[in-house]
């Protein structure tokens, strides 16, 4: 016995997260442009995340990112020139150079999250805080306890 609603293919649930997330990742660009950012994309602040408060390797950044050293060291590269991400001696390995953010870099990362947080608040305004709130648990419910790692193969094609 089929459980399947015909006036809800299963092919429409993905489209739905997709365009949810796109819509939140457009707003928060948008502004984000608006203040001070308008070079920033939103694969960018995937790499700012890898990239961390105490900084990386470009081999350890396309592990963490799941893509090549090079694929990796080619966004490195966009973000030094853009000014978030400065490339700098490891001072426990004279061989090694490490990717670091910038000032600019830190302030494009604590912007986003402010603007988050206002953007959650504007769906709570729409759909009301508890179905926000019920929304955000039954994705936790339905998503793996590490679906926030940013090393999977393929995933991000920086």
């Amino acid at each position: 016995m089929s459980t399947s609603d015909p006036e809800r293919p299963g092919f429409v649930l993905p489209l739905l997260l997709l365009a949810g997330f796109r819509s939140l990742i457009d707003d928060l660009h948008a502004e984000l442009a608006r203040q001070g950012h308008p070079d920033l994309r939103p694969a960018h602040g995937f790499v700012l995340q890898a990239v961390g408060v105490d900084g990386t390797t470009a081999s350890e950044l396309g592990h963490r990112l799941g893509v090549s050293k090079q694929a990796a060291g080619k966004t490195v590269d966009r973000l030094v020139a853009l000014g978030y991400l400065e490339r700098a001696d490891d001072p426990a390995d004279a061989r090694r150079k490490l990717v670091r953010m910038t000032d600019k870099g830190i302030d494009g990362l604590r912007r986003s999250a402010v603007l988050f947080d206002a953007l959650r608040e504007r769906w709570v305004t729409r759909l009301g805080a508890e179905r926000v709130a019920a929304l955000e648990d039954d994705l936790r419910a339905v998503t793996p306890p590490d679906s926030f790692r940013l090393d999977v193969p393929g995933w991000f094609g920086t």
